[in-house]
């Protein structure tokens, strides 16, 4: 699937003159490479040659193990991109544990956030109680579970008991500050963007909020726990799809954009002159706003 998607979104930047990668490596050479297993067997040549490995098999894998930091700095493959370099899917989610969760870097630990979320989302959505009424119970089920934990003995069986520090049900002042600062600032955003709307100035503004709020409309009216459902699924497959094929998925983006401003054109084309006019006089008042602010 992935080998089909390439090809098409070569053709299509073949077609269009646009160039999206910048290697000299094909991306479907790649693909080919990763999609095929591939064995080496020198077998003809000691039959016919008389030749014998001068490393073992075991002497070889040990040896390129052992130096693999080394090839990998003078490999030629190192010249294609800077693995150092974080990822736009990590800069987006801020490099920090929810990173790490939602990209899969410990499949440990992020299976186990998924499923402690899939349980409370069935916990909460389909058990067919209320949302205060799962709530006080989860709670009363947590209460019971640590208070058991606190009454154990230190030793059981000959397997220490490790207490639970009091520092894990603490919030640092850092944290509490960082929190307040994020909804202040998405507060503000909130109001600036009213603000500009109220000014009944900025179109493309006003349809982005009203499709917007159509769609949450449409979708909360329809179930609440499908919404629910939907954006559990994308956290935690969404960003690690992203990460791993993030050129092919900002060239396809790219060719979308492109077909939209060229839609965009052709409509525009069709449009009568009046309305073509106030739309350049439009843009060209938000463009002198902007260059006098």
């Amino acid at each position: 699937m992935v080998s089909y998607v390439v090809i098409l979104s070569q053709y299509i930047h073949d077609k269009l003159g646009y160039r999206m990668y910048k290697y000299s490596v094909s991306p479907h050479y790649i693909v080919q490479l990763a999609s095929r297993n591939r064995t080496f067997d020198c077998s003809a040549a000691q039959k016919h040659l008389g030749y014998s490995p001068i490393v073992s098999l075991e002497d070889g894998i040990k040896s390129t193990v052992a130096s693999f930091s080394h090839l990998s700095k003078d490999s030629s493959f190192m010249r294609f991109g800077n693995f150092d370099e974080q990822s736009k899917a990590e800069k987006l989610l801020g490099s920090g544990i929810v990173a790490d969760v939602l990209l899969w870097r410990d499949e440990r630990t992020t299976f186990m956030c998924f499923l402690i979320l899939a349980l409370a989302f069935y916990w909460f959505f389909f058990c067919g109680k209320t949302f205060t009424s799962s709530a006080a119970q989860l709670l009363l089920l947590v209460t019971a579970i640590l208070y058991g934990y606190g009454i154990l003995a230190s030793d059981i069986c000959g397997s220490a008991v490790q207490n639970i520090p009091s520092s894990c049900f603490e919030i640092q002042n850092s944290d509490v500050k960082n929190s307040i600062r994020s909804i202040s600032y998405m507060w503000n955003r909130v109001v600036c963007s009213i603000r500009l709307l109220a000014k009944g100035e900025d179109w493309s503004r006003f349809f982005k909020v009203m499709a917007f709020l159509y769609l949450f409309k449409w979708i909360v009216s329809y179930s609440l726990a499908v919404l629910v459902g939907i954006v559990l699924a994308f956290a935690f497959t969404a960003f690690f799809i992203y990460e791993q094929y993030e050129s092919v998925i900002e060239g396809l983006w790219a060719v979308l954009l492109f077909g939209i401003m060229e839609s965009k054109g052709l409509i525009t084309s069709t449009l009568p002159d009046s309305v073509t006019a106030f739309l350049r006089n439009n843009n060209g008042s938000h463009q002198e706003k902007a260059h006098f602010s």
